[in-house]
């Protein structure tokens, strides 16, 4: 007779439900597991057949054979440990309760037969559930990620001695719940506030315009002006994330293993800042079984890159269709996976090797071709998706000594969510939240100017020797901007400083 429990296993960030059918026959004792198993699952006979002796069970001295289905998707991972067990001991009668269909089973065996936490138990619930499945056996390490997942009962337990009895009737274990206000009003240990800026005002200025627009940011100065500073700040003035949006970030987290311990819910916006020598798969995604890179792993926060020239060309070229497409699509031989990847891309650059061109204290001495082949690390289609130029100077004695703090990120908060509330109306329809999102086509229809307004654009071209892809940056940046001072029309005094965060068109150029 074959016996069949439920488990889940992930491809990319989304879960499917996975059968486990169990037989045992008479013959030479053996253990076979099909169902495409990669080297970890093939292990796991050995670790089930340990748990099972050392929780005082014993093991079927029969012929032995798992199939995990669908046979065709590739599995791995230690996730299908305890279905297995499950199945093992429902068909040598330890487990009685015949009712096991609405049960999952998710977690990894020790050798004494404890039930340990798996990476992205979160996803895998959320499909368990969308397929009618909603009792939940588990490690109790996964039990408050897991209860996340409204309308399902999760039961954690410690080691296969308890779930046995928890089946069998003999035990009682209720359905593990979690606290949704405590965890949504968790704070957090960091403490990163604009008021510790000093100085820096046109800086500041210009990442409050990039956080209500969700617009890309180049940061342009000399070494010690404070550009990672600025960027470090940036998400404390984003919008509070939604639970939906929260959920969204968790399951990636979950999936990469980077929860922290005793947080089952990602609440704060992201921060990833990459060191340079990082590899393309790591930044964007990758690997034999594909998992998320550092662009996802930003998603609704801010990837920051610093000293982005140092970055090699080939690495940095990856970044141009997530940052379009708002998603990294990568594809094997067994299919397709997506990573969401909903990022404002922060970086920044020194104006020059050195990094003292334009400054004021002269000291650069690199040549015409240095700075220009510096410079031209970053490729064009890159800079294309990128809105918002900022310089930021060396800071003033003064400001660094002064007393006076400088206006909070609650404050500036304040004026960004009215922002992006006037975003989301406007846009509401188009299936675009931003003004970074705003197409060509839709630039007459969202970001009009009058004869005047034209006229000043016309001629700061002309002036500072704009390129084309100028034209449509500056006018979502004065779009951003206009809705930061609750004005409907995009006015003079908007595309003029619209103009003044086009820093590398104009100083910059060789």
């Amino acid at each position: 007779m074959i016996f069949k429990t439920n488990t889940c296993a992930l491809f990319g960030i989304e879960g499917y439900v996975i059968e486990v059918e169990t037989d045992l026959s008479n013959g030479l004792p053996g253990f076979d597991i099909v169902g495409l198993p990669d080297a970890a699952v093939k292990e796991s006979k050995e670790r089930v057949r340990a748990a099972i002796k050392n929780s005082n069970f014993q093991f079927p001295q029969k012929r032995i054979t798992i199939n995990l289905a669908p046979a065709g998707i590739r599995k791995e991972g230690s996730v299908f440990d305890l279905a297995i067990a499950v199945g093992i001991l429902r068909a040598s009668m330890f487990i009685l309760n015949e009712e096991l269909d609405g049960f999952a089973f998710l977690g990894e065996l020790s050798l004494d037969g404890t039930v340990k936490g798996i990476n992205g138990v979160l996803p895998m619930c959320l499909s368990l559930k969308n397929n009618g499945i909603i009792k939940i056996i588990l490690s109790k390490d996964n039990a408050d990620e897991a209860a996340l997942v409204n309308g399902m009962d999760i039961y954690p337990v410690e080691n296969i001695s308890d779930m046995v009895e928890f089946l069998n009737g003999k035990k009682d274990i209720l359905p593990h719940r979690v606290d949704f206000n405590a965890i949504l009003n968790a704070g957090t240990d960091e403490n990163f506030d604009f008021m510790d800026v000093k100085g820096q005002d046109m800086a500041k200025r210009a990442l409050e315009i990039a956080a209500a627009g969700a617009h890309n940011v180049l940061m342009i100065g000399p070494p010690g002006s404070g550009k990672t500073m600025l960027a470090r700040r940036l998400p404390s003035i984003l919008p509070e994330m939604s639970f939906e949006e929260s959920l969204e970030v968790t399951k990636i987290y979950s999936i990469a293993g980077l929860l922290k311990d005793k947080s089952c819910l990602i609440t704060k916006r992201p921060f990833r800042s990459p060191h340079h020598t990082i590899s393309a798969a790591s930044l964007v995604g990758g690997g034999r079984m594909p998992h998320p890179g550092e662009v996802s792993l930003a998603h609704y926060g801010v990837l920051f890159l610093d000293e982005m020239p140092e970055f090699p060309k080939n690495v940095l070229e990856v970044l141009r269709q997530p940052l379009e497409d708002e998603c990294v699509t990568i594809s094997r031989v067994n299919g397709s996976i997506t990573y969401p990847a909903k990022v404002i891309l922060v970086s920044s650059i020194n104006p020059c090797p050195c990094g003292f061109f334009g400054d004021e204290s002269g000291k650069c001495n690199c040549s015409l071709i240095q700075i220009k082949n510096y410079l031209g690390k970053i490729s064009g289609p890159l800079m294309d998706r990128i809105d918002l130029h900022i310089e930021v100077p060396s800071v003033d004695f003064n400001d660094i000594s002064g007393s006076c703090k400088g206006e909070s990120s609650a404050s500036i908060n304040k004026r960004i969510n009215k922002a992006r509330k006037r975003q989301l109306k406007r846009y509401e329809g188009e299936g675009i939240y931003f003004n970074s999102q705003l197409k060509p086509k839709q630039m007459p229809i969202y970001c009009p100017i009058g004869r005047q307004e034209k006229e000043l654009l016309r001629n700061a071209f002309d002036r500072f020797n704009l390129s084309a892809r100028a034209y449509n940056r500056i006018l979502k940046v004065a779009r951003t901007i206009a809705d930061l001072e609750g004005s409907d029309d995009i006015k003079q005094d908007h595309i003029a400083e619209a103009i003044q965060h086009r820093s590398l068109d104009r100083k910059y150029t060789i």
